[in-house]
């Protein structure tokens, strides 16, 4: 009679009789891929909720039972071996199949129930996105929103959200990547920095003016921008630099300077003057998500709801062709969303 561990496994796959295999455990290897992904020890350890040491320790078991050398410490940091990165490529397959038994129940199921994972970019989470999730979530009273704004971009692989909105395309095969729209930038001032310090016209008088920048992995202004700027007499002055666009926004708001915003802040009701000097920048906006959560209706109902929002029939600003703000019509039913800045500005124009 075969032994179990034979049963149905390939002849060429039999480890040979003389030799004793300990199976190694699944959590180190998972522990191995946030190492590879962080690029080191030390980066990782609290993602996997370990110290330091222990971290380590558990390694230099997987390696110990795998009887192979998986990562090589250098200056620039972890790098896998070469077994390593055969291993590494295992489990990514491994970690796959285990997020599939995760969603398992969720594809049998008709009802439009539980809760979904949203993560977006701060600016359109909180500005666009956040109004509009009101009327969504009532239609759909047992739908649990979990929006999560900020300026990285979440791993929808790895279930660290069931949908993305975000700036960057992503470059994963196993991910299927929308075109949502474009997200027209130009510089705005205050009122009060206006009639202080006046406005550029044209591109080489911004080296007279002060700039305040956003500085994140989805937008940075100071990245973006700078590559595009030709050559200015003199390099302007940067007041403000943050990665949040709720900080960014009302630095502008304040008169710290000038700021590249999107185009939909002047239909949506924020006084701001927008400036045409020749500095317009035209972003992506991509919708991701794992093919397979496409089959789950919650999911499937909160995709088409964010399509809806970047409908170009509707809201034109969101389309390829770049459109003054002053063209834009004012969002009647939702201008009031800037009223929250309100305390918080002082624009003062004496």
């Amino acid at each position: 009679m075969r032994k179990p561990q034979e049963r149905g496994v390939l002849k060429t796959e039999h480890p040979p009789a003389d030799r004793q295999y300990t199976m190694p455990d699944w959590h180190s290897l998972w522990m191995l891929l946030e190492i590879h992904r962080c690029g080191s020890f030390r980066a990782a350890a609290p993602r996997v909720g370990l110290s330091f040491n222990a971290l380590r320790s558990r390694i230099s078991e997987l390696e110990a039972t795998l009887g192979v050398s998986l990562l090589t410490r250098g200056v620039t940091g972890i790098k896998p071996t070469p077994e390593g990165a055969k291993i590494l490529a295992e489990a990514q397959k491994m970690e796959a199949s285990a997020y599939r038994i995760l969603r398992a129940g969720d594809y049998y199921s008709s009802v439009i129930d539980g809760e979904v994972k949203i993560a977006v970019t701060e600016g359109l989470g909180s500005a666009w996105l956040v109004p509009r999730i009101i009327e969504f979530q009532r239609r759909h009273s047992r739908l649990r929103i979990d929006l999560s704004c900020g300026m990285t971009s979440a791993d929808v692989l790895r279930m660290e959200a069931d949908v993305a909105v975000q700036l960057t395309r992503p470059q994963e095969a196993d991910l299927k990547v929308v075109r949502l729209g474009y997200l027209h930038t130009m510089p705005f001032a205050s009122n009060s920095y206006a009639n202080k310090f006046g406005l550029p016209t044209r591109i080489e008088e911004i080296s007279d003016h002060t700039l305040v920048f956003q500085i994140s992995e989805e937008t940075s202004t100071l990245s973006t921008y700078g590559k595009t700027l030709p050559a200015l007499p003199r390099a302007p002055a940067i007041a403000i630099k943050t990665n949040a666009s709720s900080a960014h926004t009302l630095a502008v708001a304040n008169g710290a300077g000038i700021g590249w915003l999107p185009t939909y802040v002047y239909p949506l009701g924020m006084d701001l003057i927008p400036i045409d000097c020749g500095l317009n920048f035209r972003l992506d906006v991509w919708l991701t998500y794992h093919p397979d959560v496409d089959r789950v209706p919650r999911i499937r109902t909160a995709i088409d709801w964010l399509r809806a929002c970047f409908d170009v029939r509707i809201f034109p600003f969101f389309g390829e062709e770049y459109i003054h703000p002053r063209d834009l019509a004012p969002l009647s039913d939702h201008n009031d969303i800037f009223k929250i800045f309100q305390g918080f500005v002082n624009d003062r124009t004496d």
